[in-house]
């Protein structure tokens, strides 16, 4: 799985959703930072990443 760092995670599935991308509706908040998934065009999972604030 790729995994992309984001700086603004729901600006970005929003924007991703509105263009028909497959974006899960799953968005994970942890002490990790939070994460959500795309489906690429291929079937591909691909994890976007948006680290806590001060990393």
């Amino acid at each position: 799985m790729v995994n992309y760092r984001v700086e603004d995670l729901h600006a970005l599935v929003q924007a991703l959703r509105e263009e028909g991308c497959n974006v899960l509706e799953k968005i994970d908040d942890s002490e990790y930072g939070k994460f959500a998934w795309v489906i690429d065009p291929e079937g591909n999972k691909v994890e976007l990443w948006q680290p806590p604030v001060g990393q």
